[in-house]
């Protein structure tokens, strides 16, 4: 039913939240809360409610205004609930010690629990009226309950009770509503939309109560509900006008000017904010973020305004001071360039239409990589469609700079566009040259730059030309910040795995090892799921040629599932990495799939051709056909033709290669594979053996969870931090996986479970 207010009209009943987060101390111990809400967040309910019901019972906190005559006031406007108020006359300055004295005694002399509710409470420290309050709660008895509500942390000495576990504090996020809290409120209003839809409308809202409120009362009668979310946001006429009125025209003008030129930043904090607002307007920082609970404190000095109302400040910003947005985002970029905050200087650098100073940004912290998609981290997407054209209609080139066409190019090649990549990096290239040769450091960062971008163009198809620019990487490296390129793990990855992939092919087995093995670890750092697989590939290819079928499946195991890339072309390493799982599956015996591979391996090939790969693939196709045909010896070694006779195969690979090869004859031979059918005869080969025993018994969920984190190379630690779970307990799952699946090592416990197609 409507509730009636006080003037008799009639109220919609508010949302109940029943599952506020903070749960109260016990009813014998003295409890504050305080609650210090932005404005709507349907914190007046909860304070009128906290008189009819305890607050440690706050399951059910009711909107019911309470009863008539149920509330008295003491002569300062404090309103105990429950016990009369002592007739003691107001008095400014020693009246209040005796007011104080009596309310103390007046608690001392019950013993059931007392609520006294302080409402919009928001004295300045040091006043009367905060210094009664403190002495009341200092000499208080425990039957004290009091409740705070403020727009700001009151002046009650609250850090006392906060360490002594007597204090329960509701703010932003404690009252912000859920999606079920979301949901109902929508259906009170009679608007019934999918679970997505009201996620996506508690998202743009931060669950502010008061905003979903406004924007149930819009969908009412809307014909098409799930579109007025799509386009609801702080831009909402009604949003705007609450929130200008009840919060921004209250402003005193500095902290209106402060919290309106801020609105452009995401995050902020004292410095940004002075850098941004002038040093005028930043001193007024710390009385904005004590005094406004939209700005909600995210850690480290940090500060993130509510979503709705940063949008409200930036329309208001529009629309008062257009001419000033531009420069506002200039002076944000210059701070958090500064700092090391890439991604959001570079996105204000874009919004203060200075791609310029972005393109430097890029170039001179060396995150070219990140505009080539070499790390999980991403810069704006701006920088993909927004980047100036090195065409005719470009700018002189004396106003475009190096960096222009290095981002230019980078962008060119992400997008999958060779010519344009091509053109604007030759393009730098001249621009480099006619930079002064004392900026010797711009060179470098430029030079490197061009060669990143160099390796990603040419790491599919020109081995060779790769190896070129990145060994001229290399050489730079020692030229730049040493901490700087630890921060871009990707740049090693790329370079290293370049290195792996030509000294594999030139024959030094050792030198590749180390190169890819610490390409993978910079690549995983990086979070380059493309560059990872690449390395695991060469790895295993590297493991094959060495005779290690064991140590190859492994790392061919662990490159089980390509990682996505934004290029549509297939990556150099698939084809390496088809002809190791057909030499391994020809060491098996398992004819039908080794010839399945080489079939894929080839069909790559065709796209990205890798004359090393191919004479592997080769090679593997000649050991087939001695194995099918039966005369698998290692002695036919010599019956098959030169391995070296088509120069893919260099000196220092030659013996290593044909111990491999006599490996896998000699497992055919173990295994006498019967020969192939000639043609017009009859009968068929038995297939070769195999263990495909069952496990003893089947693995339970956690057993399967356990042995797929095993197949990442994880440690028992790294298994039980990953699962939540007590090492001795992975230890136990891991014992009994061995038994199941009649092992005794982990290698073997995962080399078990891909044959049993358990992984």
């Amino acid at each position: 039913m409507p509730q009636r207010t006080g003037n008799g009209r009639e109220q919609t009943p508010l949302q109940g939240r029943g599952e506020l987060r903070h749960q109260p101390p016990p009813t014998d111990s003295r409890q504050t809360t305080a609650a210090v809400p932005p404005q709507g967040t349907g914190e007046n309910a909860h304070a009128q409610a906290a008189p009819q019901a305890p607050l440690e019972g706050r399951g059910e906190l009711r909107h019911q205004p309470p009863p008539t005559g149920s509330r008295q006031t003491t002569p300062d406007g404090v309103e105990p609930h429950g016990f009369p108020a002592p007739a003691v006359p107001p008095a400014p300055a020693a009246g209040q010690s005796l007011l104080v004295a009596a309310l103390a005694a007046g608690l001392a002399a019950r013993e059931e629990p007392v609520v006294l509710v302080l409402d919009d409470f928001q004295p300045e420290s040091g006043s009367p009226v905060a210094e009664g309050m403190v002495r009341l709660l200092r000499h208080a008895t425990p039957a004290l309950r009091l409740v705070v509500v403020s727009r700001r942390d009151p002046p009650l000495h609250l850090h006392r009770y906060r360490l002594a576990g007597d204090l329960t504090e509701l703010r932003t996020g404690d009252l912000a509503f859920d999606d079920r809290e979301t949901a109902a409120l929508l259906a009170q209003h009679g608007v019934e939309v999918p679970r997505p839809v009201v996620k996506t409308l508690r998202e743009r809202a931060d669950g502010w109560a008061a905003g979903l409120r406004l924007a149930a009362m819009s969908m009412q009668g809307h014909p098409h509900p799930e579109r007025f979310v799509a386009r609801f946001a702080g831009e909402d006429e009604a949003i705007v006008s609450y929130l200008v009125e009840e919060v921004l025209d209250g402003q005193p003008p500095a902290m209106r000017r402060l919290l309106l030129t801020t609105s452009v930043l995401d995050h902020l904090n004292a410095e940004l904010a002075t850098q941004v607002a002038g040093q005028e307007a930043g001193r007024h920082f710390a009385a904005l973020v004590a005094q406004s609970s939209f700005l909600q404190h995210i850690g480290h000095g940090w500060y993130r305004c509510h979503r709705m109302f940063a949008d409200v400040l930036r329309v208001r910003l529009r629309h008062e001071a257009p001419d000033l947005v531009p420069d506002l985002h200039g002076r944000a970029a210059e701070w958090l360039g500064a700092h090391g905050l890439l991604a959001e200087a570079v996105r204000h650098a874009l919004a203060a239409d200075d791609r310029r100073y972005a393109d430097r940004l890029v170039v001179h912290q060396l995150a070219v990589g990140q505009v080539l998609a070499l790390t999980s981290t991403r810069l704006p997407g701006e920088l993909l469609t927004r980047t100036p054209s090195a065409g005719p209609t470009a700018a002189p080139r004396e106003a475009l700079g190096p960096e222009s066409a290095l981002v230019t190019s980078a962008a060119a090649l992400a997008r999958g566009d060779g010519p344009a990549c091509t053109e604007n990096l030759a393009l730098a290239d001249r621009l480099i040259e006619e930079l002064p040769r004392g900026g010797a450091d711009r060179i470098a960062r430029c030079r490197l730059a061009h060669s990143v971008i160099r390796m990603a163009r040419d790491r599919p198809r020109h081995l060779t030309a790769a190896r070129a620019a990145a060994a001229e990487a290399e050489r730079l490296f020692p030229r730049l910040p040493r901490g700087l390129l630890e921060d871009r793990p990707e740049l090693v990855a790329l370079t290293l795995s370049i290195r792996g992939r030509a000294e594999l092919r030139e024959g030094d087995l050792k030198a590749a090892e180390a190169s890819l093995t610490t390409a993978l670890k910079a690549a995983c750092a990086a979070g380059n799921g493309v560059l990872r697989w690449d390395c695991l590939s060469e790895l295993a290819l590297l493991e094959v040629l060495r005779g290690r079928f064991r140590a190859a499946e492994q790392f061919a195991g662990h490159a089980r599932h390509p990682a996505p890339q934004a290029s549509p072309e297939p990556d150099p390493s698939l084809a390496a990495l088809h002809v190791v799982r057909a030499w391994i599956a020809l060491t098996r015996l398992d004819v039908p799939r080794a010839r399945g591979e080489l079939s894929r391996a080839r069909a790559t090939l065709r796209q990205v051709p890798d004359p090393f790969v191919t004479g592997v693939a080769s090679l593997v196709a000649k050991l087939m056909t001695a194995v099918e045909t039966g005369t698998a010896r290692p002695e036919t070694l010599d019956t098959i033709p030169d391995i070296t006779a088509d120069g893919w195969l260099a000196e220092g690979l030659r013996q290593s290669v044909r111990h491999a090869c006599a490996a896998c004859l000699g497992e055919a031979r173990a295994h006498r594979l019967p020969a192939r059918p000639v043609p017009g005869t009859r009968g068929t080969p038995d297939p070769r053996p195999r263990d495909d025993r069952a496990p003893v018994e089947s693995l339970s969920a956690r057993e399967r969870d356990v042995l797929r984190h095993l197949a990442q190379m994880m440690t028992t630690e790294e298994i039980a931090d990953e699962l939540y779970v007590s090492v001795n307990t992975v230890k136990t799952h891991l014992k009994s996986v061995y038994r199941k699946l009649s092992v005794t090592r982990r290698s073997a416990a995962v080399r078990r479970a891909r044959e049993l197609e358990l992984l």
